[in-house]
């Protein structure tokens, strides 16, 4: 028997009359062209012992059933303020992870004791009222539909003096136990030679960004050299690399700075994951297509702080700004 959609009014009205005619549930099955067992638990769900069967009340529990289950916490009257606030937040390009756990762990006073989940809020923008509040450009992919994509782009190997391999990195960078422990990366776009240079802090997620006229070792030490000089020396230890042309002049930031680099595995961006996600997020900003001539230096500033003020949930939904801010003031730099 195919399977058919659910039941009818019109089909509530004619069991109805065929139990008045004392005809059996299976009897009734075969003549809807469904089964029994549908027959039964549409009986039992919508009479008693007291109440016979009445297509009018059946249809009037069935109703009342499907507008309690579809009704979803952001789409309640009670909800409006919280409704409000996730879309706020998503519109200044906040996750809905990052709503979610900030709402948990640092929420305003007005939605104090209210929680929502970042998979209520993803239902929001793609099945609920959210889908025509055009919400989905505010996300990092900025997908019109949900889905998953996975593909990794691998890069030439070249020869680099006096590398050290990651696998000789000092063990509290792995365990994220210190403050001071960047990668670095290079971010391109589309039939351009200019490129982003983007620092990465480990354990606080503070980026750097800068933008390059072009993909050489020389600039990209210099930007790796303006995101040092930006911040005070105690917060730079060491900086993990990958294999591209770019990282070739790391004995400069070794001798100015005495900051050694470890370079990752070929082939093994996840390594250094901190910036493929940060680049991820840079690209909600900057897709690949843009034309960066047109951007300014007082615009990649403005995306860094934007990036340097996301609340992350690794930090208990405080921003990367206020954990460097919170490090300093505790006396951890030397005045």
């Amino acid at each position: 028997m195919p399977k058919l959609s659910r039941i009818t009014f019109y089909e509530r009205e004619k069991i109805e009359l065929y139990l008045k005619m004392g005809k059996s549930r299976r009897w009734i099955g075969k003549r809807l062209c469904r089964s029994h067992t549908d027959i039964i638990r549409e009986i039992n769900r919508n009479s008693n012992p007291y109440f016979p069967y009445r297509a009018a009340d059946a249809q009037r529990l069935f109703e009342s059933r499907q507008n309690k289950k579809n009704r979803k916490k952001l789409a309640k009257l009670e909800y409006v303020k919280l409704r409000e606030y996730v879309v706020n937040k998503l519109q200044e390009d906040l996750s809905p992870d990052q709503i979610a756990g900030r709402l948990k762990e640092q929420p305003p006073l007005e939605l104090k004791g209210m929680t929502i989940s970042h998979e209520s809020i993803y239902q929001y923008i793609y099945n609920g009222e959210g889908r025509f509040e055009y919400l989905y450009p505010h996300l990092r992919t900025k997908r019109y539909k949900r889905q998953r994509r996975f593909s990794r782009k691998k890069h030439s190997k070249i020869s680099i003096p006096e590398r050290i391999s990651i696998h000789f990195r000092p063990p509290e960078v792995n365990l994220k136990e210190r403050i001071g422990d960047w990668e670095t990366d290079s971010l391109t776009f589309s039939k351009q030679k200019e490129v982003l240079s983007a620092q990465y802090e480990r354990k606080i997620m503070l980026c750097r960004l800068h933008k390059l006229p072009n993909k050489t070792a020389l600039e990209t030490e210099n930007a790796i050299a303006d995101s040092i000089e930006s911040l005070p020396k105690e917060m730079w230890k060491t900086i993990t690399r990958d294999n591209g042309t770019e990282n070739a002049n790391h004995l400069n930031t070794l001798r100015n700075f005495e900051i050694q680099s470890y370079y990752c595995d070929p082939y093994c961006s996840w390594q250094k994951g901190g910036t493929e996600n940060l680049n991820k997020l840079i690209r909600q900003y900057l897709p690949k297509r843009t034309d960066i001539s047109k951007i300014t230096d007082d615009d990649i500033c403005v995306i860094q702080e934007k990036l340097n003020n996301r609340p992350r949930k690794s930090l208990n939904y405080l921003t990367p700004n206020e954990a460097a801010a919170k490090f300093i003031i505790s006396g951890a730099v030397k005045p």
